[in-house]
């Protein structure tokens, strides 16, 4: 044999030990498995992201709360999760919610699969959801909700809310099992943290008219909102649980709505304020990501940068008209942009889903197919977060009661005259040469 022959023999001997390499855990695919990985990365970043986010909008003397809440919730989060939070979402249980029997991660082993990928990868993957559902929610209360109660308030709302709604929809209850579309979280994630939102904010009260203030640092803002829409595509993307077309289609149609979202909203607020603001094209890419949350495995290019459009437009007047009209104090705007994008989204996937994205298994949307299937999904969709919205907000309402109840959940007035960095803290977000003399206090 010619030495070609040897060389052509030599690389179909390491393809073939490399192929047993990638399958050598019979059933994991180890691309999928490093793109859920990598997906699970880029999603637990959007939760310093938020962070960065809300910390701008808040008011200078509560950046540094604002900050801790969140990254709270990355710490007592990832814990209820590994305890019990997984096992009630996804282990098998009943129509509402998951049983017991990975309390602890008990019996999930390295060996373990979850389709093509480790199941650990996948208790990762999903980890991440949990953590930046509750950090959302935290939005509402800037600058009056005790740091004590927002320790308490995080695990027991992922048990109470969160984890029988991500149960409902992929954990094996009943939304998922009459066909309710929600491919990365728009009723899981946004419209369970802005009906609870909306809930939490109104238990506590608003603010004084003195301690509503200005956003601290519209660039960390923009920061925030980068990282955001950077780790969004682990977000959606990431939800096919796999690496192929479909987890491309979901990249693609993720950054269309987005950037549509945007720049509608400028128009928005240019049209009506007269002038377009750097925290208007910020939230309204935010509003993008909500909207499209759903629909991102289930609509085509077009259908995105519709529902681009229906976000911007809705969540700028929900958050500038409908907050003004209802007279509740959501600080950072989440009923606004995650309540109402999230409905936006999770109705417009009903119009827009197309067997094109989905396969042949997969439903035409209303505006899709003009037919009783497109009919059928609308109906199924509205079920959806109606049924979110109701059950979110109760349930929230019985968690910061029962929150009150135990060790508090509002901050004295005297502590939010001061800001929360100080009275609670002790350490400052700003400089403390620059700050009134009256709240250096020692």
């Amino acid at each position: 044999m010619s030495r070609i022959s040897y060389v052509f023999i030599l690389m179909f001997v390491l393809m073939a030990i490399s192929s047993q390499t990638a399958w050598a855990q019979d059933g994991l695919d180890t691309g999928d498995n490093a793109w859920i990985l990598t997906s699970s990365a880029l999603v637990l970043l959007m939760t310093p992201g938020l962070a960065f986010f809300y910390g701008g909008m808040s008011s200078v003397k509560n950046i540094n709360n604002m900050i801790m809440m969140v990254f709270l919730c990355m710490c007592l989060a990832s814990v209820q999760w590994v305890f019990w939070g997984y096992s009630l979402s996804f282990s098998e249980g009943n129509w509402m919610i998951g049983g017991l029997s990975t309390v602890g991660l008990h019996g999930i082993t390295p060996e373990s699969l979850s389709g093509t990928i480790s199941e650990y990868t996948f208790v990762a993957f999903q980890a991440t959801f949990a953590i930046i559902t509750v950090g959302l929610i935290l939005g509402a209360v800037e600058g009056r909700m005790k740091f004590g109660a927002c320790a308490l308030f995080i695990p027991l709302w992922a048990t109470a809310v969160y984890d029988p709604v991500c149960h409902w929809v992929w954990g094996g209850g009943w939304a998922g099992n009459i066909g309710i579309l929600d491919f990365a979280g728009g009723t899981v994630v946004h419209i369970n943290s802005g009906a609870a939102a909306l809930a939490l904010c109104l238990v506590l009260g608003r603010r004084k008219a003195a301690n509503i203030r200005p956003p601290a640092n519209v660039p960390m803002i923009a920061l925030g909102a980068g990282l955001l829409w950077f780790g969004w595509f682990g977000f959606n993307a990431g939800s096919e649980l796999a690496a192929d077309g479909r987890a491309a289609f979901a990249w693609v149609v993720t950054n269309t709505c987005t950037a549509t979202a945007a720049f509608t909203w400028v128009v928005c607020e240019w049209l009506h304020r007269g002038k377009p603001t750097l925290l208007g094209l910020a939230s309204g890419a935010v509003a993008g990501l909500v909207a499209i949350t759903p629909a991102s495995g289930f609509v085509g290019p077009l259908g995105s940068i519709q529902i681009g459009i229906m976000a911007g437009v809705g969540c700028y007047f929900a958050s500038v008209k409908m907050k003004a009209a209802l007279g509740y104090d959501d600080a950072l705007d989440v009923v606004g942009v995650h309540g109402i994008g999230g409905t936006i989204g999770a109705f417009a996937t009903g119009l827009y889903c197309t067997k094109m994205v989905m396969g042949p298994d997969g439903v035409d949307g209303f505006f899709i197919g003009w037919g009783a299937e497109g009919i059928t999904q609308l109906g199924k969709q509205c079920i959806g977060f109606l049924s979110t919205w109701a059950y979110a907000f109760v349930a929230t309402l019985a968690v910061a009661y029962v929150v009150k109840a135990t060790v508090g959940l509002r901050t004295t007035e005297e502590q939010e005259n001061t800001g929360l960095d100080l009275a609670l803290h002790g350490e400052a977000g700003y400089c403390l040469e620059t700050a009134p003399v009256g709240n250096l206090k020692s």
